[in-house]
């Protein structure tokens, strides 16, 4: 229960985000941000997913985990404005009247016959449906694998076209860089909410 209380207190300071995330989120729940519409919060605070799937969710979303989901375009630049005048840093927000998720190409239909195929990454979260575009648009070409072995068979197969991520945290880039390595288990900020 103690601990439960601590990652209570973290989540709601936005302990472990970015100053600039802190500083918007912040601002925005003291209505100090003129201007500003819906802010939704950073990316992690909007989707969930199951247990064994966190860790190569946490590394197909990466650095986008911390964007922040806002209503409109007007909203986005309030923030920005807030930012710039406090010189409380940068952060990358995410429009939902904006974004828009880009048609799916056939090496994604492809992939689904290859061994170790799980899905695709957006298919594994759950999250409101007014953040589908959003969540498509940064998770729906990357796909999942069980290891770096089978995922390494389809994307030489399929001429790195895409992007794949393993349960453990391995990535093969569209392109063909691979990143991986040791992931922290548990260390992430979508982890910690989930744990909560």
């Amino acid at each position: 229960l103690q601990r439960v209380e601590a990652l209570r207190r973290m989540e709601e300071h936005f302990e472990g985000y970015n100053e600039s995330v802190r500083f918007v989120m912040n601002e925005y729940s003291e209505k100090a941000i003129p201007g500003a519409g819906e802010i939704y919060g950073p990316v992690s605070k909007i989707i969930s997913t199951d247990p064994e799937y966190v860790v190569a969710i946490e590394t197909a979303l990466g650095a986008n985990m911390q964007n922040i989901v806002v209503d409109n375009e007007a909203t986005a630049k309030a923030a920005i404005s807030a930012l710039k005048s406090a010189k409380a840093g940068r952060a990358t927000f995410y429009p939902l009247s904006a974004i828009k998720p880009g048609a799916e190409p056939d090496e994604i239909q492809a992939a689904s016959k290859f061994k170790g195929y799980i899905k695709r990454a957006d298919k594994l979260t759950r999250f409101d449906k007014k953040y589908s575009n959003v969540i498509e648009w940064l998770l729906g070409r990357t796909l999942i694998f069980d290891n770096i072995d089978n995922a390494s068979a389809a994307a030489i197969s399929l001429k790195y076209k895409v992007r794949m991520v393993t349960l453990d945290g391995q990535g093969i880039n569209a392109g063909g860089s691979y990143t991986g390595g040791s992931a922290k288990n548990r260390s992430g900020v979508l982890s910690r909410s989930m744990e909560i």
